[in-house]
Formats: structure tokens, sequence, C-alpha cells
């Protein structure tokens, strides 16, 4: 049985992946290690910790006695880090935290993973490693910066931030793969598109809108809507990862999209009308509804309000996946119209869930970046 360390397990993606990994394999154990910021939420994943095949450790991934604690302890043999402070208004706001956690956090892991690993050292002085380790980085196609309306990122683009938040991640992939030129550790990075399903911290773009709808309140838009993002189903990036990890090459970037591109306006405007076609439908799904407003004839586009643009904000991301589909055979599942379904009734049934992680700090939050815009 392999033991994996996966941070940051508490937040969306790592809280996927942690789910599919202990359906999909039988010899995966997994320790979770997680501070439980404002995105992370225990609750996610309570069902799946047993103390037998998945166990959780609350701490910070710069902490470096802990991380060394728990590889002696542990035995880890593949560490999959997720952790991340995430989002790019946060990051505009508080550049510092962000260079902290993905940056030295990641370096922090990077170091602990090779005091574990270490065996030797070759003919040559470099480093020798325990059989079968692997350290995968989880990156984001941001790193890239920004595309004009034509063309693909691939593995090859030139990595050019444009916010704390991505450069912070860009120099966390950099720390990776120098760790892999200079000690020969054994790494992988995926770098993904916008993710989106199950169990979405509701600041990103399509919870929020389901969630305000919901709430009969108005959808802020940046600017004019036009920016493109290509939207990747968060259960195919988790198979994605997975793949990566046990038969991606090593010193690899493997970029994972969804082969679905679409403007901000026109995913907005395509949730408002799912919603209301599933009301209308499935009206007993209106219970809900958390508004005094009438009927759902008020579920329409007259509730997009933009709001002013945010700094540095990219126009275009899209992903070529083509090296992760001739390599590995991977290539993405879920079409957007059907996972927009799946994820808004996945929030209509999970309102319990929602409740919870927008209470405190999140409506502190909410209300600071849009009022007034």
């Amino acid at each position: 049985m392999k033991t994996y360390l996966v941070t940051g397990a508490a937040g969306f993606i790592g809280a996927n992946f942690v789910k599919y990994m202990l359906k999909a394999h039988d010899d995966v154990r997994i320790v979770v290690l997680d501070a439980l910021t404002y995105a992370g939420n225990l609750k996610t994943i309570a069902e799946d910790i047993d103390n037998e095949r998945c166990f959780f450790v609350r701490g910070d991934i710069g902490d470096k006695d802990l991380v060394e604690t728990l590889f002696k302890e542990y035995k880890f043999d593949v560490v999959v880090n997720f952790a991340a402070e995430s989002h790019v208004d946060r990051s505009i706001e508080n550049p510092q935290l962000f260079l902290q956690t993905n940056i030295l956090g990641t370096q922090n892991l990077l170091d602990a993973a090779r005091r574990a690993w270490v065996t030797g050292r070759d003919e040559q002085g470099y480093p020798t490693w325990r059989d079968g380790v692997r350290y995968h980085q989880v990156s984001t196609d941001e790193v890239y910066g920004s595309l004009s309306a034509e063309g693909f990122f691939t593995e090859q683009t030139p990595l050019c931030p444009h916010s704390p938040y991505s450069a912070s991640k860009t120099s966390a992939d950099m720390i990776v793969m120098a760790y892999h030129d200079t000690y020969k550790m054994p790494v992988t990075i995926t770098r993904c598109s916008n993710n989106y399903g199950p169990y979405h911290f509701p600041e990103k773009l399509i919870p929020l809108i389901i969630n305000n709808i919901l709430s009969g309140k108005k959808l802020p838009v940046y600017g004019d809507g036009m920016n493109v993002r290509d939207w990747l189903y968060v259960e195919d990036h988790c198979k994605a990862i997975d793949l990566v990890v046990r038969k991606g090459r090593e010193g690899e970037v493997y970029n994972v999209g969804g082969h679905n591109e679409m403007t901000n306006i026109d995913i907005v405007r395509l949730t408002i009308k799912t919603i209301h076609d599933i009301m209308e439908q499935e009206p007993e799904y209106r219970k809900v509804l958390k508004t005094d407003r009438e009927g759902i004839d008020w579920i329409n586009d007259d509730l997009i309000t933009f709001v002013k643009d945010r700094l540095g904000h990219d126009q275009r991301y899209a992903i070529d996946p083509t090296k992760i589909h001739d390599e590995l055979g991977w290539l993405p599942e879920t079409p957007f119209a059907k996972g927009i379904v799946k994820t808004i009734r996945w929030n209509l049934d999970h309102q319990d869930w929602i409740a919870d992680v927008t209470s405190g700090d999140y409506q502190k939050y909410y209300e600071e970046m849009y009022a007034g815009r």
C-alpha cells in the first residue's frame, strides 16, 4: 500500500482528489494536511477520514517541524501539493501571504521529502532516491499569463504571470523543477484550466453566481464579461493528476485542459437559464431559494451587474492537453453543458454545506470586495 501526503485537501480540488483516490484505489492510504484557512472546510472530507485509510492533520505546509514529523511517522511515498492561497483578488489585497504559503511552503515540503527520501549518492555525486517516490505539484494555467483570441497554452509557452497569485505559483513551479535539476528529485507538475464542480468555495465565479441567484442577489461580473476561460470538471482533473503521479515521466509538466472555452458573461447567462429551467421543471427545488421574491420569473439576465474590472485581469486562458493525451491517454470526459447541470444540482442538494462555508469571514470578505462596485 502506498501512502500519500495530500496537502490542502480540505479545499475544493484537493477534497475531490481525496474522494476520487479512495474510491478508485484500494492500495492507497492518505494523510491530509490542511491549515483550514477560509477556503478549507473539514466537513467536506469528514466522512472520508476513518483513521485507517484516511487521516487528517491540521497544520501549515510551512511548519518545518510538523512536516518532518509527518514524514517520519507515515513514511510517505507520494506528496501531492494542493495547498495554496488561490484567489487572485485576495492576492491583490495581501500579496505577502501568497508568497509565504505558495513559495516558502512548497519549498518546505520539497526539503522534507528530500531529507526523507534520499538514500545516498551516485558516482556523480547526485542523490539517489527511494524507489517509487514522487512529489507532485498542482499548478495553474495562470502561470502562462494571457492569450489573445487565437492559440493555446502548451508546456513550452513561456511563463508570464500577471498577478501576485500567479507569480507565486510560477515561483513554486520553478522551485519544484530546480529540485529536480539540482537533486534529481522525482517530480511532476500539472497546470490546469479553471475547475468547477462539487465543494467549490463560493468566492469563485460559478458557485458565486449559483449562490447569489438562490439568494436573489445581483450577479457581479468584472468589466464587460468578455474574459475567456477554459473550464474543467473537477473529477476529470483528479483523474489526470492520478495518471501523472502514477505514470507521468519524472521532471515533466503536463497541461490539463477541459476543451470548454467560454466567456464569463456566457457562463453567467447559461447558469441563470439552467437554474431557471430546473426550478420550472422541478418546482420542489424552489424551497432552497433564500429570498422573498415570488415565483421564478425574476431569475433572468436582469440580475447581472457589471463591476469595476479586476487589476491585471488576463483576457483569455486556453490549454492544449495534447501531451497528457498522447503520453497517458487522458482526455476530459465531461462537456460543460453536462457538467454545469451536475454542479448546479449538487449545490441545490447541499445547501447545508453552502450555508456553513458562506458564514463569518467569507461574508465579510464578499462585502469588502464588491461593495460600491
